[in-house]
């Protein structure tokens, strides 16, 4: 999708997104998208949803968890393995 396609700027500045990239991006008649400037580029984006950020950040949630577990379970394998750590002294 790194090829560009010129479009022409009608008489009120509308311009049609080409079809394939509505459907790369799941852009509809009626969607709002975010145009902001980037440099000397003009950068069209569509916002991230409310329930797609949920998502994002149950699944990361999840992750995290996962993870917890994960070194819970190491770290009890190597307790059962080497015994505990010894107590630091100063």
């Amino acid at each position: 999708m790194d090829e560009a396609e010129k479009r022409k700027v009608g008489e009120r500045g509308q311009v049609t997104l080409p079809k394939r990239f509505r459907e790369a991006f799941g852009i509809h008649g009626g969607d709002e998208v975010t145009i902001r400037e980037e440099g000397d580029k003009i950068v069209i984006e569509k916002p991230v949803s409310r329930g797609e950020l949920a998502e994002g950040y149950r699944r990361r949630a999840e992750h995290h968890q996962e993870l917890t577990e994960e070194m819970a379970s190491v770290s009890q394998e190597a307790n059962d393995q080497l015994g505990e750590a010894p107590e630091w002294e100063e």
